[in-house]
């Protein structure tokens, strides 16, 4: 049985697998994310401004297809040598990465799974000569046995520039 197959419906861990595995106040009222928000910044000023816009819409974009469920449009923003490492889950790569997102889809085709960046938390600086690391802490949220379930964790992202694209190379996600 793989990571995927023995999680539940979604669930604590099943949020925290899959985008706590990437990709998290415990439980608590939740909306559906806004399409198109450029995150606030949080506590430190980014050390370059406009390093900290470009992350901050990738981010928004990225998680956009996340809310959509679209795994075409999600896994564009991911590099092929991905390594998404999760403090319960151990290491994945890009291909078992996108096979725990079509997994979460499917199991949340009806639970209004979403994602939603926690205000203030998006930290951006840059990495010289490959792009930049990105931390913040982001909710997510579902119906479950009729209730809203909501997990809140903490992730961090490097973003690689390579030939004008942005991509995810690595992915850590704890506090589960």
């Amino acid at each position: 049985m793989n990571k995927i197959q023995g999680k539940c419906r979604l669930g604590r861990q099943g949020i925290g697998y899959w985008f706590g595995m990437l990709l998290t106040l415990s439980m608590a009222s939740c909306s559906a994310a806004k399409p198109g928000l450029v995150p606030q910044a949080g506590p430190s000023v980014a050390v370059d401004k406009a390093l900290y816009r470009t992350i901050a819409r990738q981010d928004s974009a990225m998680f956009e297809a996340f809310n959509r469920h679209d795994l075409t449009q999600l896994q564009t923003f991911f590099a092929e040598d991905l390594e998404f490492y999760h403090d319960k889950g151990g290491l994945a790569d890009f291909q078992q990465t996108m096979q725990g997102f079509q997994s979460l889809f499917d199991q949340n085709k009806t639970t209004g799974l979403n994602r939603q960046l926690v205000p203030g938390t998006l930290e951006v600086y840059p990495i010289s000569g490959y792009g930049a690391v990105e931390t913040y802490q982001h909710r997510f949220c579902h119906v479950e046995n009729g209730k809203d379930d909501c997990g809140t964790f903490k992730n961090m992202m490097v973003w690689r520039l390579r030939d004008g694209q942005w991509k995810v190379t690595r992915v850590v996600s704890y506090g589960h």
